[in-house]
C-alpha cells in the first residue's frame, strides 16, 4: 500500500513531560505571552492491537509556552482510564469512535445493559467548571494542569442530565457561561438535550429538548446572540443498533440523503424550540460561525456534499493518500425563521477544515475572516493554511514544501481594533526534517514572522487553545 507524504503525522509519538527550550527563527511579537495547548491522537496501537480510525488514537497533549526567555515545549499522554487500562493490560480495552475491542461473549452482553463510555478525550481543549479540560464526544471531560499537562481526573457533573453523546465544541459567553448539548439514545424516540453551564460550576441546567426517531451524528453546533441551532445531517442511526449490532460506534450510522438536513432552532436563553427547517442533504464536522440577520439566522459551516469524509479518515485509507476526497468549502445556510425555509450559499471556492475565527470578538456576530487548513496538492491532505475573506470569497495562503499544518489559532494583539490584528499559531509537521515546528504568522498579511522547531515529529492533531498569559480566564474562548 502506498504511503502518503504526511503519514509520519499518523504514527505514535513519544511524550516529553519535561519542558525543553526551543530555538526561535524570526522575531516573536513582544506582546505574545502565553501557552498554546493542543490535543489530538498520539498513540495508534497498543502492543499488537491497532486502532482503526484517526479519531480513535489515545490523546496526547502538547504545550508551546512563549515567555520573554523564548519558547519551550512539553507533551504528555492524557492519563485517562482508556490509556491507563490499555497500558496495564497490553490491549485496547475501551470502545472508540470506530474501534471495538475484542471482548468475551459475557462482556459484550453486559455492555448492552451497562454501556461503557470512553474518556479518551483527544479532540479539544476548553475551560469548564473552573478547570482546563480535554474533551471528546462523550460527556467525560478530563481535567489537566495547563502548566505541567498533568492529568487531574474526570469532571464529576453535579446533575442527572442523561445522554452518552455530546460535542467537543461547546460555546462560551464572555462571562464564562457555556452552552452545549447531549444526545440521549432511546426507542421509539431519542432526545437532543440542550444545556447551560455557568462559569466555575459543575451543574448543567437543561434548557430545552427535541425528540427525534433517528438521531444524527453532529460534531458541532451553532450559537448566536438569540439562538442555538443543531444542524442534523442525514447521517443517522437506529439507537438499538448501538447496543445490539456489535459494531463500533460510527459504523451504526447510515447516510440517508433522502431525509435531507434538519435545522433545529432554539431560543438561546430559554431553550424553547422555535422551528425545524428542512434543507438539502449535506455534511460537516465544523461550524465556522453564526449570527442573526433580522428575521434570518445565518449559519456558516465547512461543508461536504456527503459523509464520505468519515470513511476516508480510517487510518489505512488516510495513510495511503487523500486524492479522491474534495476538501470542505465554506457554506452559509440562511434560515428564514418566518417562512421556515433555508437557502445555501457557497462563500468561497477555497477548501477549508478546522476553521477558526477571532472568537472573543466575532462569535455569534457578523464577521469577515476565517482561518483554517487547506489542500493545495491532490493527495496531500491538509498541506496549507488559508485565510478566507467571507465577504469576498478571496483567500490568502501559507504553504511550504513537505509541510503539513494543523488548525490555525488566532491570538489578538493587545488593544486591537481590527478583526485580524494579531497572529495565527499553528503546529506544522515538516516531513523533510522529520520534526514539527510552531509557526507564527502575522494574521493581517498572513506571512511568516517566526518559527520554533520541536524536538520530534508531532502527530497531526485536532484542536487547541492559546492561553494568553495576560488575559482573564473568562476571556479565553474557542
Amino acid at each position: 500500500m502506498p504511503s502518503a507524504p504526511y503519514a509520519l503525522g499518523l504514527t505514535t509519538a513519544n511524550e516529553h513531560p519535561e519542558s525543553r527550550a526551543l530555538p526561535v527563527r524570526g522575531t516573536l511579537p513582544p506582546w505574545l505571552r502565553g501557552t498554546l495547548v493542543r490535543n489530538g491522537p498520539g498513540r495508534f496501537e497498543v502492543e499488537d492491537e491497532a486502532y482503526n480510525h484517526w479519531f480513535d488514537g489515545l490523546a496526547l497533549l502538547h504545550a508551546f509556552t512563549i515567555t520573554e526567555a523564548g519558547v519551550s515545549y512539553r507533551s504528555r499522554f492524557l492519563q485517562s482510564s482508556a490509556y491507563t487500562e490499555a497500558e496495564a493490560e497490553g490491549r485496547i480495552t475501551q470502545s472508540a469512535f470506530a474501534t471495538d475491542p475484542c471482548r468475551s461473549l459475557f462482556e459484550r452482553v453486559m455492555t448492552v445493559f451497562r454501556p461503557q463510555l470512553t474518556d479518551n478525550a483527544n479532540v479539544s481543549i476548553h475551560r469548564l467548571a473552573g478547570d482546563w479540560v480535554a474533551l471528546t464526544e462523550t460527556p467525560l471531560p478530563v481535567r489537566f494542569d495547563p502548566h505541567t499537562l498533568d492529568t487531574l481526573g474526570v469532571v464529576d457533573y453535579d446533575d442527572t442530565l442523561s445522554g452518552p453523546l455530546t460535542t467537543a465544541h461547546p460555546h462560551r459567553l464572555p462571562d464564562g457561561t457555556l452552552y452545549s448539548y447531549v444526545v440521549d439514545f432511546s426507542k421509539p424516540t431519542s432526545t437532543y438535550r440542550l444545556y447551560r453551564l455557568d462559569a466555575a460550576t459543575a451543574t448543567r441546567k437543561e434548557l430545552g429538548t427535541h425528540a427525534v426517531r433517528r438521531p444524527s451524528y453532529m460534531h458541532s453546533f451553532a450559537m448566536t446572540g438569540r439562538y442555538l441551532a443543531l444542524v442534523a445531517f442525514p447521517l443517522v442511526l437506529d439507537p438499538l443498533d448501538v447496543l445490539l449490532s456489535g459494531k463500533p460506534f460510527i459504523e451504526n450510522f447510515e447516510w440517508q440523503p433522502e431525509r435531507g438536513t434538519q435545522i433545529h432552532v432554539f431560543e438561546r436563553d430559554t431553550g424553547t424550540h422555535v422551528t425545524t427547517v428542512p434543507t438539502d442533504p449535506m455534511f460537516a464536522f465544523h461550524h465556522i460561525n453564526a449570527f442573526d440577520d433580522g428575521d434570518a439566522l445565518c449559519i456558516d459551516l465547512a461543508s461536504y456534499p456527503d459523509a464520505t469524509i468519515v470513511d476516508r479518515m480510517y487510518l489505512d485509507a488516510l495513510r495511503s493518500g487523500w486524492d479522491d476526497v474534495e476538501m470542505a468549502r465554506p457554506e452559509r445556510l440562511r434560515v428564514n425563521l418566518k417562512q421556515h425555509t433555508a437557502t445555501h450559499e457557497r462563500l468561497s471556492d477555497t477548501g477549508i477544515e478546522v476553521p477558526r475565527i477571532h472568537y472573543a470578538a466575532c462569535n455569534g456576530q457578523p464577521y469577515r475572516y476565517v482561518y483554517g487548513t487547506g489542500n493545495r496538492t491532490p493527495g496531500n491532505f491538509t498541506d496549507e493554511l488559508v485565510k478566507i475573506d467571507m465577504t469576498t470569497g478571496n483567500a490568502q495562503h501559507w504553504h511550504a514544501d513537505g509541510c503539513f499544518p494543523s488548525e490555525p489559532i488566532f491570538a489578538a494583539a493587545p488593544r486591537s481594533t481590527a478583526e485580524d490584528e494579531g497572529v495565527v499559531l499553528s503546529v506544522v509537521l515538516d516531513t523533510e526534517a522529520e520534526r514539527s515546528f510552531l509557526l507564527v504568522l502575522d494574521a493581517e498579511s498572513f506571512t511568516e514572522i517566526a518559527r520554533a522547531p520541536a524536538p520530534q515529529a508531532i502527530p497531526l492533531s485536532f484542536h487547541g487553545q492559546f492561553l494568553d498569559a495576560d488575559a482573564p480566564l473568562q476571556d479565553l474562548h474557542r
